[in-house]
Parts: C-alpha cells; sequence; structure tokens
C-alpha cells in the first residue's frame, strides 16, 4: 500500500550529481543495492548494522517511510523510518551512504530528511536510534536528540529482534537490553525542535 503523505516533500538537490527523494515504488529496483551497501559496511566496520532483505527495502518504499539519495542513477545514500509501541516511538533506521559519495555532507542531508518524514508523519511520536558511529551520534545531536539509557527506548521485542543480524547481538542478551555498544540517542517533540 502506497501511504499518501499529508505535505509532499519536494526533492532536495545535494550536488549537480546527488538528489535526495522520498522513495516510492519507483524506486523498487535499487532495494537489492541498498542491501548490499548496508551488508559491505557491517563487514567493514564490524559492528552496529542490522541486515535487512530487499523485500523490507521495499515495503519501506511502497508505505513512503524512506529517503534515498540517487546520483547518476545509482544508490548514493538510503535510511528508513520504522515505528514501535502502536506509533509511540519512531526510528530512522539504516542510514547508508555509498562509500563513492562519501565526504560531502550526504549522511547529514539523508538523516535531515528522514527526521522531516518522520516529523510529518508521526509528530506526537518519540524518535530515537541506537548507533555505533561517532557521525551519526553528532548528526543527531544537531537534531536535537539526548543520549539515553535504553531503559528510555522502546520495550518492543521486535525492534530488539531486529539487532539479532549485528555481531553485538550476544552483548545485548547478556547484558540482558540494558546496554550494548551502541548508544541511545533519543528525540522527545514535547520538548520542542532543536536550538542547535
Amino acid at each position: 500500500m502506497i501511504s499518501n503523505l499529508p505535505i509532499e516533500l519536494p526533492v532536495v538537490t545535494v550536488s549537480a550529481s546527488v538528489e535526495i527523494y522520498i522513495a516510492t515504488p519507483e524506486h523498487f529496483r535499487y532495494a537489492h543495492d541498498i542491501c548490499l551497501l548496508i551488508k559491505e559496511a557491517a563487514a567493514q566496520r564490524g559492528t552496529g548494522i542490522a541486515e535487512r532483505a530487499p523485500e523490507y527495502v521495499r515495503t519501506k518504499m511502497a508505505e513512503g517511510k524512506a529517503v534515498i539519495a540517487l546520483g547518476d542513477d545509482e544508490v548514493a545514500g538510503f535510511c528508513y523510518i520504522e515505528t514501535w509501541d502502536h506509533g509511540k516511538y519512531a526510528v530512522n533506521s539504516g542510514l547508508i551512504v555509498s562509500p563513492k559519495f562519501r565526504k560531502q555532507g550526504l549522511a547529514r542531508r539523508i538523516k535531515r530528511r528522514a527526521f522531516e518524514l518522520s516529523r510529518m508523519l508521526y509528530p506526537e511520536a518519540k524518535l530515537f536510534g541506537i548507533t555505533t558511529s561517532l557521525a551519526v551520534m553528532k548528526i543527531n545531536s544537531e537534531l536535537g536528540y539526548e543520549p539515553v539509557t535504553f531503559s528510555e527506548l522502546t520495550s518492543d521485542n521486535e525492534f530488539w529482534q531486529g539487532c539479532q543480524s549485528c555481531p553485538n547481538y550476544d552483548v545485548l542478551e547478556r547484558m540482558k537490553r540494558k546496554m550494548c555498544l551502541c548508544t541511545g540517542m533519543l528525540f522527545d517533540p514535547k520538548k520542542g525542535p532543536s536550538q542547535k
């Protein structure tokens, strides 16, 4: 089912060759490449990225809950939205930038776009994320996220099961989901927009 967004977000031009879109079924053909990028990044970093299947990525695109950056008709970057606890929490996950398109500030632009889309679709939801990436932590801080303990995040088992493909899942389970190598970060809309 294709989501009908209440407000259409325009395409963002990052450079002469890169544009950021709200993903739609028109972008299904890129799902496999996105999954390969996520898998390669996880292998390079050795930590902190849960893998996804192309079918999952296509579902996010069909629902209007993903952001894709394209450069010269190839995937430059991607991020998707997931919700938990009946919409009380939302997550911008799977943020990835192709090595070819790094060092252009693209991750920041994609994350901001996913953040805007999340706020539009789920204005009352607390936005959170878990990451081992210092770059992502910095971007999150700029958007108004604050570091929190895992107890302040969703308790939805399905969210935590999504971590199973991460190499650190055993750490998370041993610590009874109270901590891991990732840092938890939370944006609470009741505190208002970031002043940063």
